[in-house]
C-alpha cells in the first residue's frame, strides 16, 4: 500500500507520533515523559514501547540504508495492522528530522566523528569520498554538428566533486535538459576507473578519482528526488543528503568548480561568456566550431591537465596531490559491475508482465527469458530504461536484470522525447486512442520533416542530434566519439559500449 491509499487522519497521527518520539533525549526527564504522554494521549508503557521501537533501528549505530529502514518500518506496520508508508514519504520524513540529534543517538557522545561538519558558512568533509556534490549547468558555449558543422545549441553539463579533496570526480555532457539519466551517467563516470575512458579520447594523463561515496549532496531538483535515484543510492550504501532550501553556501564547492569550468570554455570560439558586456559584438552562433564530443574532450583535458594539477587556494596543494595523500585513509568501494551500476540509477517504471510481454511508453517489449516469469499473478516488475534510446529495457529479476527489446524488431531506435512529441502531435490532431504503430509512423514522419529543415533551423538540427543513432547492442550505451558513418542519418551523436569504461 502506498501513502496515497492511507487515510489522511491516520497518517497525520503517525507523523505526530514520530515527531514527538524523535525529540525525546536518550534519558528523558520525568517532565519530558509526562509531556510526551500528554501529547500522544497514551500511557507510560505504550510510550516506552513506541520509543524503543523507534530507537532500536534507525537511531542506532547500525545506521541502516533507507531501503532497509523502510523494510523494517513496513514489517512493523503490517504486524500492527497499520498502512505501510511509501519509501518516498519515509525519505521526506527523515529529511525533516534533526540529523545532528540522530547522529548523536547512533554514535553516542564522542564515539565517532561525523563524516561532514556543517557550520553557518561551511560544508566540510573529513575524508575522501565522504561527500560528493553534484549539480547541472548550461554550458556557456554553442556546439556544432559533427557533419554539417552548423550550430545546434548549448549543452548541459552535469558535474561531481569530492568535497574533502576538491577533486573533480566525473561529468556528463548532453543536449538534453537536466535529467535522471544525466545523473546516472555522471555518477557512473565519477565512481569508475577512467583509464580506458581517457585512452579512448587520446588523453595521456591520470585521473585517479574513483569510488562510491558515502554521501551524495545535491540540491532539490526533481531528478534528485526521483524514487529510482533514492532507491539506487540506498542499494549501494550511499546516503542522499539534500541542500537545505535557501542555503546556497552548502553548494559552494560544486558551484565554484562549475565556475572554473565555465571560465575555461570562455576561451573557445562560440562562447557566450557570462554576460553581454563581456561578449561584446561577437556572435556565438557564427563563431561556434566545437562538436559535443570535442567539448567533452576539452573538459577532460581541463580537469586532468590543469584543474587537478593547480594549487587549490583552500587546500594549499593541488587536488590530485591531496587525493593521493589522503585516499589511503578510506576503504574505496568500487562497483563490481559498471554496467549494472549504471542501470541501477536509470529511470524505472513498474509494469505487470502480460501474456504478450511488457508494455512501456506504448511499446510492447519481449524477451524469451520472460517466459519463465509468466503466471505469477499481478505482481509488478521493475523496468529500467535509458530515455535516450528505447530500443532496449532492463527488467529487474532477482538480483540482476534481463534485457527486453521491442517485439517488432523492425522498429527504429527512438528517444523518449520523440515518443512524447509524437503523442502530443497525435492528441492535438484529435487522436484519443493511440497505439505503437501510430507512434512510430508519426516519429518517422517528424524525422523526415527535421531532415528537410536541418540546414536552416537550429532547433531541428538539435532534435536530430538528440536521436539515438542505432539499436543498442547487448550492452547499454553511453556517448563516445566514433567517427560518424556516411550511412548514418545526419547530426546523430555516435555511441559506444560501456565496456570501455571498465578497468
Amino acid at each position: 500500500m502506498d501513502i496515497g491509499d492511507i487515510d489522511p487522519n491516520e497518517w497525520a497521527a503517525a507523523q505526530r507520533r514520530a515527531e514527538v518520539l524523535s525529540k525525546l533525549p536518550e534519558r528523558p526527564s520525568g517532565e519530558q515523559i509526562r509531556d510526551a504522554m500528554a501529547a500522544l494521549g497514551v500511557g507510560r508503557t505504550t510510550l516506552f514501547r513506541w520509543l524503543k521501537r523507534f530507537r532500536e533501528f534507525y537511531a542506532t549505530r547500525r545506521r541502516p540504508t533507507l531501503t532497509r529502514f523502510w523494510a523494517e518500518v513496513a514489517a512493523d506496520c503490517r504486524r500492527q495492522g497499520f498502512p505501510v508508508p511509501s519509501i518516498r514519504r519515509l525519505r521526506r520524513w527523515l529529511d525533516r528530522q534533526d540529523e545532528a540529534e540522530l547522529l548523536r543517538q547512533r554514535e553516542g557522545k564522542g564515539k565517532s566523528e561525523p563524516v561532514f561538519l556543517a557550520t553557518p558558512g561551511t560544508l566540510e568533509a573529513t575524508a575522501p569520498l565522504a561527500i560528493v556534490q553534484m549539480d547541472h549547468t548550461k554550458v556557456d558555449v554553442t556546439v556544432v554538428d559533427p557533419i554539417t558543422r552548423l550550430p545546434i545549441g548549448r549543452p548541459t553539463l552535469t558535474l561531481a566533486i569530492d568535497v574533502a579533496t576538491r577533486m573533480a570526480m566525473g561529468f556528463h555532457l548532453s543536449l538534453d535538459p537536466p535529467s535522471l539519466a544525466a545523473v546516472a551517467l555522471c555518477l557512473t563516470h565519477a565512481v569508475m576507473d577512467k583509464t580506458r575512458w581517457l585512452a579512448a579520447r587520446g588523453i595521456e594523463a591520470e585521473w585517479p578519482a574513483r569510488g562510491i561515496p558515502r554521501i551524495i549532496h545535491v540540491d532539490n531538483g526533481a531528478e534528485f528526488h526521483a524514487l529510482a535515484f533514492e532507491r539506487a543510492c540506498a542499494e549501494h550504501g550511499v546516503d542522499l543528503v539534500y541542500r537545505p532550501p535557501g542555503t546556497p553556501r552548502f553548494g559552494g564547492h560544486i558551484e565554484r568548480l562549475i565556475g572554473t569550468m565555465m571560465g575555461a570554455v570562455h576561451l573557445i570560439p562560440g562562447s557566450h561568456f557570462s554576460n553581454i558586456r563581456e561578449r561584446g559584438d561577437l556572435d556565438p552562433e557564427r563563431q561556434a566550431v566545437m562538436t559535443l564530443r570535442e567539448l567533452e574532450t576539452y573538459f577532460a583535458l581541463e580537469i586532468v591537465g590543469a584543474y587537478q594539477a593547480r594549487i587549490h587556494k583552500a587546500l594549499g596543494a593541488p587536488p590530485a596531490a591531496v587525493w593521493r595523500a589522503r585516499i589511503g585513509e578510506v576503504a574505496v568501494r568500487m562497483p563490481s559491475d559498471v554496467r549494472r551500476f549504471l542501470i541501477d540509477f536509470l529511470p524505472a517504471e513498474q509494469r505487470v508482465l502480460q501474456r504478450d510481454g511488457l508494455h512501456l511508453h506504448h511499446i510492447r517489449y519481449w524477451s524469451d527469458e520472460l517466459r519463465w516469469h509468466m503466471g505469477r499473478g499481478p505482481e509488478k516488475l521493475t523496468v529500467k530504461y535509458d530515455p535516450r534510446d528505447l530500443s532496449v529495457v532492463f527488467v529487474r529479476v532477482g538480483e540482476g536484470y534481463l534485457e527486453a527489446r521491442p517485439a517488432d524488431r523492425t522498429r527504429p531506435s527512438i528517444a523518449l522525447w520523440e515518443q512524447r512529441a509524437a503523442l502530443r502531435a497525435l492528441r492535438e490532431a484529435g487522436r484519443r486512442a493511440v497505439d505503437e504503430e501510430l507512434i512510430f509512423s508519426t516519429i518517422l514522419a517528424q524525422r523526415a520533416l527535421v531532415d528537410e529543415a536541418v540546414r536552416t533551423t537550429k532547433a531541428m538540427r538539435r532534435d536530430a542530434a538528440r536521436r539515438p543513432s542505432s539499436s543498442l547492442p547487448k550492452t547499454i550505451q553511453v556517448p563516445q566519439a566514433a567517427e560518424p558513418r556516411a550511412a548514418d542519418p545526419p547530426l546523430v551523436l555516435p555511441y559506444f559500449e560501456v565496456e570501455e569504461w571498465d578497468d
